[in-house]
This record gives structure tokens, sequence and C-alpha cells, in this order.
């Protein structure tokens, strides 16, 4: 095994001196287990993404660490965990999951592929699980309340600018000085959307692979919840802070589904803020919140917020609050989040 193999942040609770062997088993395949690869056909990701967010070019014949992970992504692949170890598979996610692709969107074309060349194991020849390195640990199980405002962006679907209206929040929030703090829930590995938060004003930020968790596609309610706890937990003890909250895909992905029906989820809500790509997904959009879950958005921001075409068009639906996210319009949304 190479020394300086490049480590994905799909693996961000490995530490680079837990590597120190792999070795080919039977073992069945878990969500988080680390397995060395070599890259052997270039297809639709091209680039991997390091622990530190650096990107990286992938070259047929590269040794790499992937990790194990189901992948919901309309826009990209559908993917799961093999049963067995696989002796080729596919890259997921340019977070270095990997899995088997079952559906592919035709905006995509065929999968990165790599050979399995074995799970990676500890000195004692353990195989090494994303999972059991946490890096967040709550000191206590128990909410106090108050707790921190809770600001949760919802979307239509996958690139319906959920994560650019996050980051216009913790914009408007931290320069109307406020302490922000932020977390994504759901959704595939990948430092990306977090890291815009951090750069618009959260002091401290996190997402589920902070907890050993790859990606979240597929997991329990009682996974997810803990996911959601334990940031909340973490972060938002101080009841003069804010906490934005992101939730991947749309409101009708499975795990975003879990959680908005979820009175835990629910009780904690100050502002909802639900993101489309146009008018028509902001009226279905509502609708659904409306009768799904009893929701109503405090705010409509995402792609659709970008057209002054469709913001008109929106107006004349909805009496919700528009905002375009992609302004940062710092004093108007502080005062619709206040």
């Amino acid at each position: 095994m190479e020394k300086n193999v490049l480590i994905p942040s799909a693996a961000y609770t490995v530490s680079k001196k837990m590597i120190k062997s792999f070795s080919w088993t039977l073992k069945k395949p878990s969500i988080g287990d680390l397995v060395y690869c070599i890259v052997d056909k270039i297809g639709q990701h091209t680039q991997i993404e390091n622990k530190s967010g650096r990107i990286h070019r992938l070259r047929e014949g590269m040794e790499i660490v992937c990790v194990f992970g189901n992948r919901y992504a309309a826009d990209y692949y559908e993917g799961i965990i093999p049963q067995s170890m696989p002796e080729k598979a596919h890259v997921l996610s340019r977070s270095g999951i990997i899995g088997v692709a079952r559906k592919k969107s035709s905006k995509v074309i065929f999968p990165t592929e790599v050979k399995c060349l074995g799970y990676i194991s500890d000195n004692s020849g353990r195989t090494l699980n994303t999972a059991d390195s946490p890096l967040i640990n709550p000191r206590s199980r128990i909410k106090k309340y108050p707790r921190a405002k809770m600001i949760l962006v919802c979307g239509s679907s996958m690139n319906s600018g959920k994560t650019t209206a996050a980051a216009a929040c913790c914009s408007a929030l931290s320069k109307s000085g406020k302490n922000v703090r932020a977390s994504k829930v759901t959704g595939t590995a990948g430092l990306k959307d977090i890291l815009l938060m951090n750069d618009s004003g959260a002091r401290r930020f996190a997402d589920f692979s902070f907890l050993g968790y790859p990606s979240t596609y597929l997991l329990s309610e009682d996974e997810l919840l803990k996911i959601f706890n334990s940031f909340d937990l973490k972060y938002a003890n101080n009841k003069e802070n804010y906490w934005v909250v992101e939730t991947a895909d749309g409101i009708l992905q499975r795990e975003t589904s879990i959680l908005l029906h979820n009175e835990t989820v629910r009780e904690r809500l100050h502002r909802l803020i639900y993101c489309a790509l146009d008018p028509l997904g902001v009226y279905g959009g509502i609708d659904i919140l409306t009768k799904e879950y009893g929701l109503k958005p405090d705010i409509i921001s995402g792609v659709v917020s970008g057209s002054p075409v469709h913001l008109e068009e929106c107006a004349e639906m909805t009496e919700i609050p528009l905002v375009n996210s992609m302004l940062f319009d710092n004093s108007y949304l502080f005062e619709l989040l206040k």
C-alpha cells in the first residue's frame, strides 16, 4: 500500500495513521467499510475530493482509498452496497463512495470503475469503518430548553438551491451579529456544501460524515434521528444562537420525508425555508408541505428566486415572502429569520 495513498472525504473520520494494511476477505460489505482500490476505467467521475476539500484528478491505475456506501442522486446515480466484496465497483460520488449503480440519469455517462483489492485494516487486522471513530460526541443526551433557533432548509429536488439559501441564512445572521452553526443532516458525503456555509458565516459546521456516515440513503429512522440529535446537542445549546440545517434532495425523498414527519424535528422548527427550481415547483411544494406534513414555509427561495419573471409568477400564487438567496440580501433576510 502506498504511503501517500489518497483518503477521500467520505472517510472524514479516519486518520491516515490508522491505516496499516489491506486484505481480501469474504466479509459482507457494510456502510462505512474502507476498501483499497485501483482506478480501472474513468467514467463520469474524473475527480475525487480528499479530507481537506482538495480536488484530485483521477487517472487509470491510481491507487486510492474508497468507502462502501449507498447513494440517492436523481441527477447522477442510485447505487447500493453490494452483497459481497466485488472484484470491481462503481464510484458513486466525488467523495469516494463506491457501490453498485442500479439506476443512472441520462444526464451522465457510465460510472467510473475501480478494482477492489481488499478491506483496509488497522494494526490488529480489524476492518476500518468510518463509524468507529466519530468526531462528534455530545457530552449530554438531554436537551435543555430554550434552545438555539433552528432554520430548516428543504427543497423540491437535488440542485434546487438549498445550499445557496442555507449559506445566505448564515450570512444574514452572522452579519447581524448572531452566532451561527450549520449542519447538513442527510445526503451524500462531500465538503463543498458545509464549507460554503462556513465561508458564509457559520462558526461551527458539520455533516453526517463527521459522525461516520458516508451517506444517509436507506438509513433507519433511528439512525437519522441520531444524526439530527447529535448535531442539536453539539451545536444548539445556546438559546441566543441560530442553527441552520439543510436536508438533501427533495421533500418526497425517503430520508427527508422521514425527518419532516418526525415530531422531534418538527418541534425544533423556528423557520422553514423551501427552495424550488421554478414556479410550478413552488406551487406543488407548498401543496405537499401543507397536505402531507402540515407545514407551511416561512420563506420561498432557491433557483426560482434568481429569475424576476419567476418571482412575479410566484408572487401571484402565494403571500409567502420570496427571497433571492443569490443576492445575499442580509438585512431583509435577517428580518424574516428573527
